[in-house]
């Protein structure tokens, strides 16, 4: 049996993130202490007590800015300009300015923060003005155009890294999915061979058992030597089984270690103690082989010893006259098995007589190793032919 696929790997727990109160706290604080700290600059400090309500009003807009980005973005930017025209260029307003920007690029299309950031540099740089710091290149005026200008790509290079990381979580999902789907498609297509296996070992083990314990039941008191010799052939039946499926035991258990071949137990090499065997059981089989057989091995011998087999136990328990034929073609292309019988009268078809699944594995095992199996009625006759082709030298 094959090593079940590994389980997949589960996703380490993803970096715990600080509460969104605490970048309102630090950033109250960088305001409070921008309006009440001295300056060297006589600018960078409220005027008046109209330019403190400014400098310190964007503590409480701030945040809003994750519901109303591009909103609250504009209302700084309108106290920015009331504070500067009160002769106040706050670096604390500044950096609430820069806040708002940062939430506009993370939470937007890439161009559309690209653009709102450019416009909002620009604003910036001539709200200064009426504050009559300078030149609007004067590096004290140039920091605040900056401090907007970075927290625009700050944001757009974390709404980058954030869009990366959900399309590698995305793809690890979906990889972790498909390894399910294959873990689970493996064991369905475990359990079909296991079943195969199983049908093919005593499938017409049992088959013989229970034709011959119908004969010693009715031949037991008027032909009793019949009897003794169905229940022979029933306890010969038994222990093959009984062996066989501690070899398909054996055979499961060493595929575990993956030091298994298909099966070391049958082939066409065993063709006749397969017919000697139905033989025993009352099913008279003509068989004929035309080509060498030696040119059979492997997986293509196996499965059409599996035909061979299936054939002849639907013929044994289905067929009329107790009586089969089987011919095996080999050339140098492929090999082909024809089994047939006669048909017992008034029955359609010994495929929908049958309530097990063994045509239906047999297909199966015949199309896992690229050949084509037919079963149906020819005439009165019921016939199973399956062509399979020969495996090319050198080939896996």
């Amino acid at each position: 049996m094959n090593q079940p696929p590994d389980l997949p790997e589960v996703p380490p727990e993803p970096h715990p993130r600080a509460p969104r109160w605490v970048p309102d706290v630090v950033l109250s604080i960088v305001m409070v202490v921008a309006a009440f700290v001295p300056s060297p600059v006589a600018e960078f400090s409220p005027s008046d007590s109209v330019a403190l309500v400014l400098v310190l009003l964007p503590i409480l807009i701030l945040p809003w800015r994750r519901k109303w980005p591009l909103q609250t973005l504009i209302l700084l930017l309108v106290i920015f300009g009331a504070a500067a025209a009160n002769g106040t260029l706050s670096p604390g307003v500044g950096i609430a300015v820069g806040a708002a920007m940062f939430q506009v690029t993370i939470q937007g299309p890439q161009l559309r923060g690209l653009v709102i950031g450019a416009c909002a540099v620009v604003a910036v740089m001539l709200l200064t003005l009426p504050a009559s710091i300078g030149s609007i290149f004067d590096p004290r005026v140039v920091q605040f155009g900056l401090i907007v200008a970075f927290a625009a790509a700050a944001g757009d290079g974390t709404r980058s890294r954030r869009a990366y990381i959900a399309a590698i979580d995305e793809r690890a999902e979906r990889a972790i999915q498909t390894r399910e789907s294959e873990a689970r498609r493996r064991v369905s297509e475990e359990r079909l061979r296991i079943a195969r296996d199983l049908h093919d070992t005593v499938a017409h083990q049992i088959a013989v058992i229970s034709l011959n314990a119908g004969v010693a039941s009715s031949a037991v008191d008027t032909r009793p030597q019949k009897a003794k010799e169905a229940l022979g052939t029933i306890r010969t039946a038994a222990r093959t089984v009984l062996g066989e499926i501690g070899d398909l035991m054996a055979m499961l258990r060493a595929d575990d270690n993956g030091d298994a071949d298909m099966s070391p137990q049958a082939g066409l090499d065993r063709l006749d103690e397969l017919v000697a065997r139905f033989v025993r059981s009352g099913l008279e089989v003509h068989t004929r082989v035309e080509g060498d057989l030696d040119r059979v091995s492997g997986a293509v011998s196996l499965v059409a010893y599996r035909v061979a087999q299936e054939a002849l136990t639907n013929a044994h328990k289905h067929g009329a006259e107790h009586c089969a034929h089987v011919l095996v073609h080999v050339d140098r292309e492929a090999v082909a098995v024809t089994v047939s019988n006669p048909m017992k009268s008034g029955t359609p078809s010994q495929e929908s007589s049958s309530p097990g699944f063994g045509l239906v594995g047999l297909r199966e095992r015949v199309s896992s190793v690229r050949g084509t199996v037919q079963a149906g009625p020819s005439g009165a006759r019921w016939k199973v032919v399956a062509h399979i082709p020969l495996a090319k030298e050198g080939s896996s």
